[in-house]
């Protein structure tokens, strides 16, 4: 399994978000390099964002999700045009983190 795994919730449908791009960045000084990016599946998750044998360093790192393009396609107005999460990686460990979202706002945390 890719040690970066995310999982996206419509909470005002109700239903997994499928078909929402999602964009991974490692921070570099004061930019960021891309590293990969994928697209949830019918569940909403996204499990194959790296290879499984992937070693990521230490920093910091976002995950970047295409939001507008989500709802633009059911008819929803929103709010965010994106949603970008940052997060720190100490380790070699599996990091889950999962987004909450609806058209107008979102939560996340680090799942597992």
């Amino acid at each position: 399994m890719s040690r970066i795994t995310t999982h996206i919730l419509d909470t005002s449908a109700g239903l997994p978000a499928q078909g929402v791009a999602v964009h991974l960045f490692q921070q570099q000084e004061e930019d960021w390099t891309a590293i990969a990016s994928g697209h949830t599946n019918q569940d909403g998750r996204l499990a194959g964002l790296l290879p499984d044998e992937a070693i990521l360093a230490a920093g910091v790192y976002k995950l970047r999700f295409e939001t507008q393009t989500y709802f633009d396609t059911r008819g929803i107005n929103s709010f965010y045009p994106f949603v970008e999460v940052v997060f720190f990686i100490r380790d070699q460990q599996h990091y889950h983190v999962p987004l909450l979202l609806n058209p107008f706002g979102y939560s996340t945390y680090r799942g597992t």
